[in-house]
């Protein structure tokens, strides 16, 4: 065991060495990127309609790790009527007696469907034993059923595709003292994330018990380097291009038809109208 913790300790150590050499992505470098990826995303989009493709995308990582802000890009250019996130609050009383997996059963997707789970069923396999709020038979019975739950999924003929966003305790720090320096940014902050901070080593056990058991050849963990925000968004987007083979089903070029015409119709005046302030 020692061993093994030593070995994990050097990987990071040259983790953090290679990232420290990384230059941070430009700007213009990473919007003309980010611009042809989201382009690719409509095609796939148009392709998951077309042929009804069923496709969940689990984001799963530490507070502060950058899976809300690439579930922001993934969606920004997409139709939510195709494309929607799932970010559940706690269980209310009733659902807490349920089933662990009912309420994300009642989110999966329809044909033609992507659902994006910002957190998902993997909260029994981290913040719940890590915070007390489930038992030990409860967190024990999860990491039994959740592969088997996963391996139905994709029986069933559903795509199903995990992300980890992985950052390191140095940057979840700075970023969450952004958060607590930027008043628009502070409501992202919760006394759940503070606490998490305090538990790091805790976490990272209950993600390491969690890969154990959960990344299966049916439904693998995809790990993303999330130390650079604009890197990780973009290398999480490619990546799942690449994992649907897709083609270009968008339209066409389109013609606009001509107007009716009005045929003596008189609309009733503006002034009866109530407008918003013109202030700017």
């Amino acid at each position: 065991m020692a061993e093994t913790q030593d070995a994990a300790s050097l990987f990071d150590t040259a983790r953090r060495s290679e990232r420290a050499k990384t230059p941070r992505l430009k700007k213009r470098v990473y919007d003309e990127e980010l611009e042809r990826l989201q382009t690719e995303l409509v095609k796939l989009q148009s392709y998951i309609r077309s042929e009804g493709l069923r496709v969940i995308v689990i984001f799963e990582g530490r507070d502060a790790a950058g899976k809300g802000g690439a579930i922001k890009r993934i969606t920004e250019r997409l139709n939510p009527r195709v494309c929607r996130i799932v970010a559940l609050a706690i269980p209310t009383e009733r659902e807490k007696t349920q089933w662990w997996f009912q309420r994300y059963v009642a989110q999966l997707p329809a044909a033609g469907e992507i659902v994006l789970f910002d957190r998902s069923w993997y909260n029994r396999a981290l913040v719940e034993p890590v915070m007390g709020f489930c038992t030990q038979d409860e967190y024990k019975e999860f990491l039994r059923s959740c592969p088997e739950f996963e391996r139905m999924l994709v029986r069933s003929g559903l795509i199903l595709i995990k992300y980890w966003f992985s950052v390191s305790d140095e940057e979840q720090e700075r970023r969450f003292e952004a958060r607590i320096n930027d008043k628009t940014k502070r409501w992202k902050l919760s006394p759940m994330d503070l606490e998490s901070r305090a538990r790091w080593v805790d976490f990272s056990k209950a993600k390491d018990t969690m890969f154990d058991h959960t990344d299966i050849a049916q439904a693998p963990w995809f790990v993303v380097d999330a130390e650079d925000k604009r890197r990780a968004r973009l290398n999480c987007i490619s990546h799942l291009l690449s994992m649907i083979p897709y083609e270009d089903r968008t339209l066409g070029s389109v013609e606009l038809p001509p107007r009716q015409a009005d045929k003596g119709y008189i609309r009733p005046p503006i002034s009866d109208q109530t407008f918003v302030p013109t202030k700017y």
